[in-house]
């Protein structure tokens, strides 16, 4: 493999690894949150023993989550120099901004919410974990904000052959990065719900701290049934997006060979990407593959075979990432609906087969938003920055040796993390919680 490939492939394992982490950390930072609120508010004992749980399976993964993000922006320095020198001015700003104000906001308040559980009134704990979420969700966003300008590059001017920042403002309200924004942070809430709600389903199946679960089943529903709910239409919104603005990308999403106005959208297809062909279509529902793109169900979508051959994304990859994420995401629409369903007539608990699909379904919501980061980014391949400057003149001039010892000792270690936090996850997720408080007249005992 040459250093192209070698480089690609190390970043993408790099940001697969730490996109493990982050999502989840996202989406149970803010029902810890709810829980410390509603202890701060009404003093239940309960809602303390909920933040303290879910808080500890909250804290090992955003711990060893830091770890794998630090080595991922060094590479930026390491395997893609020429990107850095031709678009440093732009790209840094909002790392810059993320790491001063998004990390040290939630790392400073981790801190007090972590070490200051008897040092402080449960209403500075329950402000100091909401800081934690909104410094989640910030850093979220200066990432997002980064990479929405690879894929729209605006608020830039070119000038002494790199590209220089022009306006702040047009970065910051780049309407891609948005878009991806509401739908990324969406996405992790139903990382977060799911396994709370996975975690929650396998004690309910073993009858273990019936009210305590079941209430926790319960948050994670409520959080999991919004997410679900609004993911389609974030989805849709970002794709009628990204097809305005990269049509290459739009076409391979459906395997569109042809432009064509008022396209059908077909529910089975079997992309010919050799004879540029669709061979086979089944079940195909006129112009709706249209709106799907457009907005319009006469609209028309650019084909790939009007698109120069070079500027082409891997169709099959991204077609059929496209295709698993949209029928995941149904799915847990369906089972968000439908675990409603049963908590509203009081049979969840008593409904063995809906707790195990919960349970089971735990990791698929990690591919889902992993495989809509693999249509966001392969997808815009083989740009770097979008028109602007393409993948092979981004890599740096090093050798294939350093980088594939720099790659091995980067898979080797964070599957070492990935490994522990499997480990500490399952281990004190399966342990429960290590006992319920009584507080009376101020002091706390601990009944097992």
């Amino acid at each position: 493999m040459d250093v192209l490939l070698l480089s690609r492939l190390q970043f993408a394992i790099t940001v697969f690894y730490h996109f493990l982490f982050v999502p989840m950390t996202i989406g149970t930072v803010i029902l810890v949150a709810v829980m410390e609120t509603k202890y701060a508010r009404s003093g239940n004992v309960l809602y303390r023993n909920m933040a303290d749980f879910w808080g500890k399976l909250f804290s090992i993964n955003f711990v060893l989550g830091v770890i794998t993000g630090i080595t991922m922006e060094f590479q930026f320095g390491t395997n893609w120099s020429e990107y850095s020198r031709y678009v440093g001015d732009i790209f840094g700003s909002p790392l810059a901004i993320e790491a001063l104000l998004a990390f040290f906001l939630e790392s400073t308040f981790m801190g007090i919410w972590l070490f200051g559980k008897n040092k402080f009134s449960p209403k500075m704990r329950a402000f100091a974990i909401w800081m934690v979420a909104l410094g989640t969700n910030i850093s979220a966003l200066w990432i997002i904000t980064a990479n929405g300008f690879m894929q729209n590059p605006v608020g830039y001017t070119l000038a002494n052959g790199r590209v220089e920042l022009e306006s702040f403002s047009a970065l910051v309200t780049n309407p891609y990065a948005w878009r991806m924004f509401f739908h990324t942070v969406i996405g992790c809430y139903i990382v977060g719900s799911f396994f709370v709600m996975a975690v929650s389903a396998y004690h309910l199946l073993r009858k273990n701290n019936v009210e305590f679960f079941k209430k926790s089943f319960k948050y994670a529903l409520v959080m999991a049934l919004f997410a679900s709910t609004a993911t389609p239409f974030l989805g849709h919104q970002s794709g009628v997006f990204a097809t305005e603005i990269q049509p290459a990308k739009g076409a391979a999403m459906e395997a569109v060979w042809e432009t064509q106005t008022g396209m059908p959208f077909h529910i089975i297809q079997i992309p010919d990407q050799e004879n540029r062909t669709n061979s086979i279509e089944w079940l195909s529902i006129p112009k709706l593959g249209s709106f799907f793109y457009t907005n319009d169900f006469d609209g028309t979508v650019t084909g790939l075979n009007d698109i120069p051959a070079d500027e082409q994304p891997p169709v099959n990859l991204v077609y059929y990432s496209f295709r698993a994420m949209v029928v995941l995401g149904m799915a847990f629409l369906v089972i968000a609906w439908y675990g409603f369903y049963l908590y509203w007539k009081n049979r969840l608990v008593n409904s063995p087969k809906y707790l195990k699909l919960v349970l089971y379904s735990v990791l698929l919501p990690y591919l889902t938003i992993n495989l809509g980061w693999m249509v966001a980014e392969v997808g815009r391949q083989p740009w770097s920055v979008y028109g602007l400057m393409k993948t092979a003149d981004a890599v740096s001039p090093i050798a294939t040796g350093q980088i594939w010892f720099s790659l091995v000792s980067l898979v080797a270690f964070y599957t070492v993390l990935l490994i522990a936090d499997v480990y500490l996850l399952v281990k004190y997720a399966k342990k429960g919680p290590e006992s319920l408080m009584v507080v009376k007249g101020g002091t706390e005992s601990h009944v097992s």
